[in-house]
C-alpha cells in the first residue's frame, strides 16, 4: 500500500480517537471474494477491507472503509480496423488479455435491523453509502498493432481510472466473546460515473462489482 493510502488510514484512525470522546466506535477487518459482473469484464478476485464504525446510538451509525483487491484476469476477442482503405489487411482479429485491480474507499450510514452494535446475541444490519473506486488495468494484445494505422477497440499497456460508486450492503453478525463479533456480509458497488478510458473495452455502467466477505469487529468502549 503506497504512502497516500497509509496517510488516509492513519487519518481515519486519528479521527476515531477524537470521535470516541462522545461516540463509541468499532474497528473491523475482513477477507472478501470479489466478482465483476459486467459482460466482457467478468472475473474473480480476493481482497481485504479495514472498517471504522462510529455508533451514534444502539441502532444507527456511520462507517468508513478502505479495501484493496488482487488482480482479476479476463480476455476479449476483438477486431482492429484499418484507418486507410489502402492498408492491408483491412481487419486484424486479436485477443486482449486484461488484468484489473481496485482499491475502494467508502463512507456511509449503517443501521442495525435486528439487535444493536453491542448486543451479546446475533444481529442483522444494512448500510448504504458513496465511494470512490480507484482502478488499474493492464492490457496485452496477442498481436502487435500500430494505433496510427488501425482503430483498436481497446489500447494495450497500463492505465489508471476512477469511478464514483453507490454502495449497498447487508450482513449478519454474532457475538463471540468479550468485545469481539464475527460477521459475514454481501455488498454491491454500483458505478455512478462512466469517465471513458481507452484502456477499458467496457465503460458504460462498469465495472459493476459485488463482494461476499467474512471478518471480525472489535468494539472499543
Amino acid at each position: 500500500m503506497n504512502k497516500k493510502y497509509f496517510i488516509l488510514i492513519s487519518c481515519l484512525f486519528a479521527g476515531a480517537g477524537l470521535f470516541s470522546q462522545q461516540t463509541k466506535f468499532s474497528v473491523a477487518t475482513e477477507l472478501s471474494l470479489q466478482r465483476s459482473f459486467k459482460k466482457e469484464q467478468r472475473y474473480w478476485a480476493v481482497g481485504q477491507t479495514v472498517h471504522l464504525h462510529f455508533h451514534l446510538n444502539a441502532k444507527d451509525g456511520v462507517y468508513a472503509w478502505i479495501s484493496y483487491y488482487s488482480d482479476g484476469k479476463f480476455s476479449n476477442e476483438l477486431t482492429a480496423t484499418a484507418k486507410s482503405p489502402f492498408t492491408t489487411p483491412q481487419l486484424v482479429n486479436y485477443r486482449n488479455d486484461a488484468e484489473m485491480r481496485f482499491k475502494h474507499i467508502s463512507l456511509g450510514w449503517r443501521r442495525y435491523l435486528k439487535g444493536s452494535f453491542n448486543s451479546e446475541k446475533w444481529n442483522l444490519y444494512g448500510y448504504a453509502g458513496f465511494g470512490l473506486l480507484l482502478g488499474r488495468v493492464f492490457n496485452t494484445h496477442s498481436v502487435p498493432l500500430d494505433t496510427s494505422v488501425y482503430f483498436v477497440p481497446v489500447r494495450s499497456g497500463k492505465a489508471n481510472f476512477k469511478r464514483l460508486t453507490f454502495d449497498l450492503g447487508f450482513g449478519y453478525e454474532a457475538h463471540i466473546g468479550g468485545d469481539i463479533y464475527f460477521y459475514t456480509e454481501g455488498r454491491a458497488l454500483i458505478p455512478t460515473t462512466d469517465y471513458p478510458s481507452k484502456h477499458l473495452f467496457v465503460n458504460n455502467n462498469a465495472p459493476f462489482m459485488g463482494t461476499v466477505s467474512a471478518g471480525v469487529r472489535i468494539l472499543f468502549d
